[in-house]
């Protein structure tokens, strides 16, 4: 089976064949992304995460401090079902849920899409671990991974995509998660985290149950 990084890498691969152009101007944002050091104030290891309550996909309030009571929390952070490398990151996260699960710790996936919205019809919504809706990208702020996505970003979604954000989001149209993910202990302190902004790049299932083995 192959890793997640080298799928992601095999959909940039493709995605720069088919259009080199549009990837010169994603690499040129992120580079400036990264410039501005966008993600710098993503919670640190040790730190408290903060708590929250969000609609499952099923419209049911979800705390972290309620999940910290069965043991480990992996939280992550993605962009929403509308984006591949989303897609297939949550993809390889439910192929090893099984390994989380077996070490004590449960998965939650954030995104700003509404609850109704985010998990309809799409593959997504076989998955066997809890997606909560960010809308107003709060939570994200709270932990230091919420970006404004770059106007050229924007534009191609709306216009080569048909995108509409503000409708996905329920009213947010530019600001979308870092694809971040940290692993919480059940003291509730960052215990191992994976934060880069740039949204092709993911943190690999095999890193996260390694951080969790130093967790049992």
């Amino acid at each position: 089976m192959s890793t997640l990084k080298e799928q992601t890498e095999a959909k940039v691969a493709a995605g720069r064949a088919a259009n080199p152009e549009f990837m010169k101007g994603v690499d040129e944002a992120i580079e400036r992304a990264k410039q501005f050091e966008q993600g710098a104030d993503a919670l640190a290891l040790g730190a408290t995460a903060p708590n929250f309550e969000l609609p499952n996909q099923s419209g049911e309030a979800t705390s972290l401090a309620a999940l910290l009571e069965k043991g480990p929390v992996v939280v992550t952070f993605y962009r929403g079902s509308w984006c591949p490398y989303c897609n297939l990151q949550l993809r390889a996260l439910q192929a090893r849920l099984g390994e989380f699960n077996d070490l004590g710790a449960e998965l939650v996936a954030i995104s700003p899409q509404v609850p109704d919205d985010s998990l309809s019809k799409d593959e997504i919504s076989q998955m066997a671990f809890q997606v909560l809706s960010d809308q107003s990208a709060k939570v994200a702020v709270e932990y230091g991974v919420a970006w404004e996505v770059p106007e050229y970003l924007v534009n191609h979604m709306k216009v080569d995509r048909g995108l509409d954000l503000e409708a996905i989001n329920n009213g947010n149209g530019n600001v979308l998660p870092i694809p971040a993910t940290f692993v919480i202990d059940r003291d509730g302190k960052v215990a191992w985290r994976f934060v880069d902004v740039d949204y092709r790049t993911r943190s690999e299932p095999a890193d996260i149950i390694e951080a969790l083995k130093k967790l049992a």
